[in-house]
This record gives C-alpha cells, sequence and structure tokens, in this order.
C-alpha cells in the first residue's frame, strides 16, 4: 500500500524520471505481500515481522531525511497530530492485512483490497458528495467481484475476508484524512512521521504479547531486509520523485498494475492460483476499482476548486 497525496504537475526529463520513481515505487510495494507470506510461511510471528519491518524502515527515513533535507524534520503540532492518527489508521490496516496472510493465499488478499476505492467513494458521500447511480454501479461491480472471489470461487476463510476489508477501511480513512487535512505538507514530513508512528505501535503490540523473540533463519532475515530496504525505505523514496515528477492523480493510476504485479508474484513465487471464478472476481475489482479512482480524483479536483476560490 503506498500513500502519495499531493498534486504536481511536470514535463520534459521531470516527467520521464519521475514516471521511472512510479514504476519502480509501483514494483517495490507490488513485492510486499508475497515477502510477507513467505516470511509467515517460514514461522515468522506477524508482530515481530513488521516490528522490524518498520522501526528499521523509520531509521532509515529519519537519517534519510535529517542528511538530505534537515528542514522536513520539522512539523507543526496540527500537522503531528494529524500524522499520529493517520499512522494508527494505517498501522491497524497494515496489522490486519498481515493477519489476514495468516489464512488466506497473497493473490486472494490483494484482490479484495483492492476494492479500498469503493470504501473512499462511501466516505466521501458520507461527507456531502452527491451519490450517483454511477457510483452504485461501481459499487455493485466491486462487491460482486468480491462475491466471486469468496464464494463460487471455493472455501475462503471468512476470518481472513473479514480482516482484509477491515484493511480496506482503516486505509481509506487514512487516504481521506491526508487528502483533507496534510495536502500543505511535504510528502517526506508525513511519511517520516507515519511510519515512526507505524514503528511505535508495532513495537508496542510486541512488547504487550510478550515480547518473544525467535531468531529467524536466514532466509526470514532475507524477506525481512526486502521488505525494509525495497517494499519501504527505497519504494518510499521512489514515491517521492514520483509524486514531484507526475503528481499523486497519474501516480493512482499505477495501483492496478501494482495489483496484478502482486498476483504474479505469488504465483511464481509461491506456488498459488485461483478458480476461473475468482480471475473473473478479480477482474472486476480492478474494473470498479480504475471506476472509483476516476470519481475520486474528480472529487479532489472539485475540492482543490473550491480551497482556491475561498482563498481568493
Amino acid at each position: 500500500m503506498s500513500n502519495s497525496f499531493s498534486v504536481a504537475v511536470r514535463t520534459g526529463p521531470t516527467l520521464w524520471s519521475g514516471w521511472a520513481m512510479a514504476l519502480f515505487a509501483t514494483f517495490s510495494f507490488s513485492i510486499a505481500p508475497p515477502l510477507t507470506k513467505a516470511a509467515l510461511n517460514l514461522g515468522l510471528d506477524p508482530v515481530t515481522l513488521l516490528a522490524l519491518r518498520y522501526v528499521a524502515a523509520a531509521l532509515l527515513l529519519l537519517v534519510t531525511i535529517w542528511l538530505t533535507n534537515r528542514q522536513n524534520v520539522t512539523i507543526d503540532r496540527r500537522g503531528l497530530s494529524i500524522c499520529i492518527t493517520a499512522g494508527v489508521l494505517f498501522w491497524l490496516a497494515v496489522l490486519s492485512f498481515t493477519w489476514a496472510l495468516t489464512r488466506l493465499n497473497a493473490s486472494l488478499a490483494t484482490m479484495i483490497g483492492a476494492a479500498y476505492p469503493l470504501v473512499v467513494l462511501v466516505l466521501l458521500a458520507l461527507r456531502g458528495e452527491h451519490f450517483t447511480y454511477r457510483n452504485i454501479v461501481r459499487l455493485i461491480v466491486g462487491f460482486g467481484g468480491i462475491y466471486l472471489l469468496i464464494g463460487p470461487g471455493g472455501q475462503v476463510d471468512i476470518v481472513g475476508v473479514l480482516l482484509v476489508l477491515c484493511t480496506s477501511l482503516m486505509y481509506s480513512l487514512y487516504l481521506v484524512l491526508i487528502q483533507w487535512y496534510l495536502q500543505a505538507y511535504q510528502a517526506q514530513t508525513v511519511t517520516l512521521y507515519v511510519v515512526s508512528t507505524i514503528a511505535i505501535c508495532m513495537s508496542g503490540l510486541w512488547l504487550a504479547q510478550g515480547a518473544v523473540w525467535q531468531a529467524p533463519a536466514w532466509q526470514g532475515w532475507l524477506m525481512i531486509g526486502l521488505l525494509v530496504l525495497v517494499s519501504t525505505y527505497l519504494g518510499q523514496l521512489a514515491l517521492f520523485a514520483a509524486v514531484r515528477g507526475i503528481g499523486s492523480g497519474q501516480m493512482a493510476l499505477l495501483n492496478p498494475i501494482e495489483t496484478l504485479l502482486t498476483i504474479i508474484w505469488s504465483i511464481l513465487f509461491l506456488a498459488e492460483w485461483l478458480s476461473l471464478w475468482q480471475w473473473l472476481g478479480g477482474a472486476l475489482i480492478l474494473v470498479s476499482m480504475l471506476l472509483a479512482m476516476r470519481r475520486i480524483r474528480r472529487a479532489q479536483r472539485i475540492d482543490w476548486r473550491a480551497r482556491l476560490r475561498l482563498r481568493l
């Protein structure tokens, strides 16, 4: 799960480098679910795995920002409180998804989780945006896809599905929060404090459950290292560059590609497979995701125009 949220428009070399960084970030985020699933299959405790991942990533981000753009470490009290709230939401999303991976295949969990833009549409409607018949069609297509994934496709762990749906809700609340209240802050600053909040929450949960430590085998350390270095640290740095180069709206267009790549890695390296009905359900979710994201971007543009009018 990525977290781009600012708006940028560039041309020329910056545009090309922005797309290159966007593709790298997409790849980095796409390997996280299969790597996490592989680490869990090796017997790693989910909370221990997440604590190691986010503590290490937070330290790397802090050192990098301190050495390259030190002023981005500072943030005002309002921004800090919102970042902490967003971090708690993201922590719950990551924790729920990782627990879901103990019950579901990575490909199946990723497909179900791809329906999160539908939840964002519902949240926008609760905020007061007009809910059109097209939104109803988007919801029907998306939830129809979820039904095909967990219904005719075979026996699926319902608790795992509920955990993924919890992930979608928490992640959608997180996206809405940063879109509404953190647009004025630097992406590096927000990500640093969000990741740090996740690290603190994960460490606290690890201590609360007894601080049990079992040293992973070398394969486990390899998975943790790739998650920290590629899927979190380098992925976030690439995301910063991508948002500056092409903007968050263009970056969001790559979310379906991220989902498809995750499924490909899961099939190739975890020997997972889906039934015909589940493939059809996944396709419906991707279609609804694209349609919902178009509507969300339109709502964001309208919101920004309204803010500009208020400022003028």
